[in-house]
């Protein structure tokens, strides 16, 4: 039996929509040994070394690959038949989740029988419920395996710690403080985009060029090592930073503190972004005034990739491919065979769209904001099921 709340394309093309929360949800938390500090030289290191490393795993699947030779012994964990999955989740709650959240379902009905069942409870964007609802799954007593995607880093770990005491644990997406999981799965990180993204400026602008740095909210980790790592490259460059404000990743007030920095600098070489949701917003500020649109980083959302190319300008996509929501399921099944995986960090590829590549991400037959990086094309219900046509 497969149950899960399926998201109908009228909903995901409502959720695209009006979804703009990104920040709390978008990425996974720094590695286990960071902790709070998010401009850690041994982590940023770390993650620009994989940035250019090859990867292990089939080159035609980013999915199932990983950094290293680390891996986790399982044998513990076998169970014979098939399995039941629970997975207890952060949220559907914007449109990188969403998108996702709709690649993970088409993973386990592409797994068949090896999944009995597969359970799965929605925090709603709430630490209170999230603990509440990994407590009833461990009460119901019907979970070979559990999957987290953390609502927040801190108060999850107790609620991942006690689970770990009981069964197999995959968290995904966002880190807790605590090496008990089997695997913490995600792409490269914080600091690798932070890296893509701000080492682009710094090598298409002049010394002294202003840059005006856009971040969603304070506190939130991953997007914490996306901003220390661009603002790191950026000033070894001799840029001028003349801002960085928080957009609560609105469009309306994003255009408007790029039209405010336009009225008070006069111009601007670059507009770099945490995260890619209201790039767009930001390049309209730019067209609005008449003026000629400098870089603007985003992601790879297909409303941001569609204006680079009307455009012809100078961009870069980092990305946090969502592609990452197919492993945790493949991660699952092969714990429960007694497969060593990748452990205790499981780190995939995080690729960046370029002018280059640029055009193999654009689809026009998808939503707005659907993310090219879904690893979905070949999955079951695609392209429907993500709000395609």
């Amino acid at each position: 039996m497969y149950r899960s709340k399926y998201v109908s394309k009228e909903e995901l093309v409502k959720h695209l929509t009006i979804c703009t929360a990104v920040a709390l949800v978008i990425g996974a938390a720094p590695s286990l040994a960071e902790g709070p500090n998010f401009d850690d030289p041994e982590e940023f290191a770390k993650q620009n070394a994989m940035l250019d490393a090859t990867a292990n795993g089939p080159a035609d699947r980013p999915w199932e690959q990983y950094y290293g030779d680390v891996m986790a012994d399982t044998s513990a964990f076998v169970k014979d038949g098939p399995a039941t999955i629970c997975f207890s989740n952060a949220g559907v709650n914007n449109p990188w989740r969403v998108v996702g959240w709709n690649t993970m379902q088409a993973e386990v009905e592409l797994q068949g029988d090896a999944i009995a069942e597969f359970i799965v409870t929605d925090a709603e964007g709430s630490d209170d419920k999230q603990i509440a609802d990994i407590d009833d799954l461990l009460a119901g007593g019907k979970c070979d395996v559990l999957i987290v995607s953390p609502n927040t880093t801190a108060a999850l770990t107790p609620a991942v710690e006690k689970a770990c005491g009981q069964l197999p644990v995959i968290v995904f997406d966002r880190g807790v403080n605590t090496q008990c999981p089997v695997s913490f799965i995600k792409p490269v990180g914080g600091y690798g985009f932070g890296i893509q993204s701000g080492q682009y400026i710094a090598d298409n602008t002049a010394a002294g060029g202003k840059v005006l740095m856009l971040r969603v909210l304070p506190g939130v980790d991953v997007l914490e090592t996306r901003y220390s790592a661009a603002k790191r490259i950026l000033e070894e460059a001799g840029l001028n930073i003349v801002g960085a404000e928080f957009t609560g990743a609105d469009r309306a007030k994003t255009k408007s503190i790029v039209e405010d920095y336009l009225q008070r600098e006069g111009e601007l070489a670059a507009v770099w972004m945490d995260a890619g949701a209201t790039s767009v917003a930001a390049i309209e500020a730019f067209e609005d005034a008449g003026m000629d649109v400098p870089i603007v980083t985003g992601e790879d959302q297909q409303d941001y990739l569609l204006k680079w190319r009307e455009l012809g300008m100078k961009a870069i996509a980092p990305t946090y491919p969502t592609y990452q929501w197919r492993t945790p399921i493949i991660a699952a099944l092969r714990i429960l065979k007694g497969e060593a995986i990748p452990g205790p960090e499981w780190n995939l590829p995080q690729p960046a769209i370029t002018s280059d590549n640029l055009d193999q991400f654009i689809n026009e037959n998808m939503p707005p904001l659907h993310y090219a990086m879904c690893g979905c094309e070949e999955l079951p219900g695609y392209p429907e099921r993500w709000g395609g046509e």
